[in-house]
């Protein structure tokens, strides 16, 4: 896909996100690897009203080259792609069930979610939690950063998750299923529930790889 088709495809996806309530203003932001960069969500954008023409590019250093400015979270971006090398795409959401999880207390830190169900242990498997630290903090990244050497998913406390794949419909896909598994989460709070074993999740991380 050249470079057009994939301003094209970024704000289409975009939009669609935003239509679905998965950001809201001009929270969240989006990446996508191109052949001599990167494209980015732009400083103070809505994903609902994209321009093509004026996505954020940066070169293959993660320096700003053309565009508006890239979002101020473009670090979060770039520790994934660091750690994750045949990540095509990231995605950052501020959605409503993940960032609720991520503000709850007495989670396990190594892996907040059970695999209540196998898309859940297909698309996202082990998520960790990345402790509270200030949006902006170059911290942040670095935490990011250290958690993205072996999770292509993470979720920040009290903030929400990121979420790198193959491709932007891989990194979308990945980050709306763990969203319902977020929702079923909390809709299950004090309810016994069975998810999978470790037995059951492993074996379908086996058969279907998760991440990229």
């Amino acid at each position: 896909m050249n470079e057009s088709k994939k301003r094209e495809e970024f704000c289409q996806m975009a939009a669609s996100l935003y239509a679905r309530g998965l950001t809201a203003g001009s929270s969240g932001n989006i990446s996508v690897r191109i052949e001599d960069g990167w494209l980015m969500t732009p400083t103070g954008s809505t994903m609902g009203t994209l321009d093509p023409a004026r996505l954020s590019k940066l070169d293959n250093k993660g320096e700003y080259v053309s565009g508006d400015k890239p979002t101020k979270e473009t670090f979060l971006h770039m520790a994934m792609y660091r750690q994750r090398p045949k990540a095509g795409a990231v995605v950052h959401l501020h959605s409503t069930y993940a960032v609720a999880v991520s503000c709850m207390a007495g989670l396990d830190p190594e892996n907040v979610l059970p695999p209540l169900t196998a898309y859940h242990a297909m698309r996202i498997g082990e998520l960790p939690l990345v402790p509270y630290i200030p949006p902006g903090d170059p911290a942040l990244g670095e935490a990011v950063e250290a958690a993205a050497k072996d999770h292509h998913a993470v979720l920040l406390a009290n903030h929400g998750p990121v979420v790198a794949g193959k491709s932007l419909p891989d990194a979308i896909f990945a980050s709306e299923e763990l969203e319902e598994t977020a929702k079923l989460f909390l809709i299950l709070q004090g309810v016994p529930t069975a998810p999978l074993s470790e037995e059951q999740a492993a074996e379908i991380a086996k058969r279907y790889p998760v991440g990229c």
